[in-house]
């Protein structure tokens, strides 16, 4: 399993919120403590406008340098724009990484699925998610030399071990080069499946990712919440699983598990996660009932897609996150 996380995340904060640098912080120290799963460290590269501009439109990215709060859940800090452009260079190694067939968590702030193409929102400024399914199903600008055909896995992936190794290069902090990716380059996949369990509906996503080609968007959240979108499904590929508050674990489960199913109907060459843990029962944002193995049992569900796969961080604001996500990377990792 390989962790994407860089200490520059945690350099904003605003006193009370819950978007807070200890979700990076408090988790980097637990996983780094464990040992039941072995872990590969590696710091996010960069980004150019190429990506992001799949996603946004320019005046999002202009707005970042606007000092003045976006709105009364997403501040502005200085710097905020190079914050968010980190989280966008973490999700798009995190999808070269899958694409070689290693698991990959990007454990960076800020979030991202509550950014529509036009706002920066709920504590997201930057929709990582949806910058990164867009790369995947872009065209490959040419030919690499490193990427081939595994087989039953349509798309590139990495051949050989040296080829293996060539593509972590692209994130060593010392290699000055940007991935392709992060230059704007596409994946080639045919078939991309987002996913996401954040207990707030990735309202940002649905609207980047709305009757996009090649892509479908899967989202359980609980309804009514914030910010009050994804009751019914929308459009050819966008289709939401809403879950009443307070809501029996069973009944959560049910609605994951119908979302899982739909999303193996699809049959994905390729599946990004917004991988929220704010479903959990003592979070302090929604009235969710999840438990630590509930998301050791989702990450499971996942891995037995059989697909290539990565993960994002996104909500989760209980002081458990740490072991909330270790419960769901081994799940994923099948430990």
């Amino acid at each position: 399993m390989t962790i994407i996380t860089d200490d520059q995340c945690t350099g904003y904060s605003r006193a009370g919120h819950p978007e807070r640098p200890q979700r990076i912080t408090s988790t980097v120290e637990l996983l780094k403590s464990q040992t039941d799963l072995p872990l590969t460290w590696v710091t996010p590269t960069s980004v150019t406008d190429e990506p992001i501009l799949r996603a946004h439109t320019p005046e999002v990215l202009a707005r970042l340098n606007v000092p003045e709060d976006f709105d009364g859940d997403t501040p502005f800090f200085d710097g905020i724009g190079d914050h968010a452009r980190a989280s966008v260079a973490a999700a798009l190694d995190a999808l070269q990484l899958a694409r070689a067939g290693q698991n990959v968590f990007s454990l960076m702030r800020p979030p991202g699925h509550h950014a529509t193409r036009a706002k920066s929102m709920g504590f997201c400024y930057l929709n990582n998610i949806a910058i990164a399914a867009l790369a995947a199903v872009a065209p490959l600008a040419s030919p690499s030399p490193l990427l081939g055909e595994r087989a039953g896995v349509r798309g590139p992936s990495i051949a050989t071990e040296k080829a293996a190794d060539s593509v972590s290069s692209i994130i060593n902090p010392l290699t000055p080069t940007l991935s392709p990716l992060g230059r704007g380059e596409g994946a080639g996949f045919k078939r991309v499946a987002v996913f996401d369990f954040d207990v707030h509906h990735g309202n940002g996503t649905e609207d980047i990712l709305l009757n996009q080609s090649g892509v479908e968007f899967f989202s359980v959240h609980q309804h009514p919440a914030y910010p009050g979108t994804g009751a019914n499904s929308v459009g050819r590929n966008c289709f939401n699983y809403p879950v009443a508050p307070h809501a029996p674990r069973e009944g959560y489960r049910r609605q994951l598990t119908h979302a899982v199913d739909d999303l193996r109907s699809f049959r994905p060459e390729l599946i990004a996660v917004s991988a929220g843990f704010d479903a959990y029962a003592r979070d302090p944002l929604a009235e969710g009932p999840l438990l630590a193995e509930d998301f050791y049992w989702l990450g499971q569900a996942l891995r037995k897609l059989n697909v290539p796969l990565f993960s994002l961080l996104e909500g989760g604001y209980s002081r458990d996150l740490p072991e909330l996500i270790l419960a769901y990377l081994k799940g994923v990792a099948g430990k």
